[in-house]
């Protein structure tokens, strides 16, 4: 695995253009950070077979209609590595983490009706019975997202437009209020379960997996971002690029307030996700720190400092078992 160290700046400015777009053209990566083509190419070439990163292509849940859900499982000691291990195979599920001791789960499902929510939640996973506790939560509204990441940057606004693609929104937002759901063909399932395994895939090999051309592969590929549909999120890993530690924090935030902290949280480097959820606990964020001593200042001043926060659940990850793509191809 490649260390922190052997990352450079300009590996660093590679994976900024990936997060803007998961499929920009290394000749227009290159342009935009002044190197050559063949030194993009071959330095993402060695970040991804050393499992710093990968681009996925990824399906947008809200869009097509479907409710995002955050779902935590207590288990027995023996038993919660190979419950994630279970739950990261599933087509539904991403995010995927081990918690706490190591007797914790969680993970995000997008779930297409009522029906298939109740089967995973109120069938399947009870009725194994080294389960031992489930709570679910609905994602109702997005404030940060993992590729907006602030600990990511390194290009500046000018540069950072010229790779971002026309049309399509730069992050995975919540579907419009009244806005129809999108459908994607029945067509459509090889070609998105191609770019889920690889974001980059040429469209030659894309062609090949799905007997479309060339020509109508790049077609569909547009429509479908346009639409919202398809993103291209990166699995990365944050160890390698300086933040070991992560954890998931479950707060209490006084209603009125939950908008003004979520927004707060979007502008911290620490936090790659923050939500508003149903239950208890009515916000979520995902934190990154570089070390222990770096988590405990932000918990003790940036959250502290928040007006409207009364609790606050820290869970550290000790395992990431799925990222955004299938599980087992980038490192944690």
């Amino acid at each position: 695995m490649v260390e922190t160290s052997t990352l450079d700046d300009i590996d660093r400015r590679i994976i900024h253009a990936l997060r803007i777009d998961g499929r920009v053209p290394f000749r227009t990566v290159a342009e935009v950070i002044g190197v050559s083509e063949q030194t993009v190419a071959r330095r993402y070439r060695r970040l991804r077979g050393s499992g710093v990163v990968r681009v996925v292509g990824a399906v947008n849940g809200p869009r097509l209609g479907y409710v995002s859900w955050t779902i935590r499982l207590r288990a027995t000691p023996d038993a919660a590595a190979d419950i994630g291990a279970a739950l990261a195979r599933r087509p539904d599920t991403f995010w995927v983490h081990l918690l706490s001791g190591g007797t914790e789960i969680s993970c995000n499902t997008q779930t297409p009706s009522d029906a298939e929510r109740d089967a995973l939640l109120l069938e399947k996973l009870p009725r194994t019975r080294r389960v031992l506790g489930v709570s679910a939560h609905a994602v109702l509204h997005g404030y940060a997202w993992p590729g907006q990441w602030g600990a990511l940057a390194r290009l500046d606004p000018g540069q950072a437009a010229r790779l971002r693609p026309d049309g399509v929104a730069d992050a995975l937002a919540d579907a419009p209020d009244g806005a129809p759901p999108v459908r994607p063909a029945a067509a459509d399932r090889a070609l998105l379960a191609e770019l889920a395994r690889d974001g980059r895939a040429t469209h030659a090999a894309l062609a090949a997996a799905t007997g479309w051309s060339p020509s109508t592969v790049r077609r569909r590929i547009g429509e479908l971002r346009r639409a919202g549909v398809l993103t291209f999120p990166l699995d990365l890993s944050r160890s390698a690029l300086g933040y070991p530690v992560e954890a998931r924090l479950w707060m209490t935030v006084r209603p009125s307030a939950v908008d003004a902290v979520g927004a707060a949280l979007a502008g911290h480097d620490e936090v790659s996700f923050a939500a508003s959820t149903t239950g208890a606990t009515n916000l979520l964020a995902v934190v990154h720190a570089r070390g222990p001593q770096h988590l405990h200042r932000y918990l003790g001043e940036r959250i502290a400092a928040l007006d409207g926060v009364h609790t606050v659940e820290t869970a550290p990850v000790i395992r990431t078992l799925k990222g955004a793509g299938p599980p087992g191809t980038v490192h944690a």
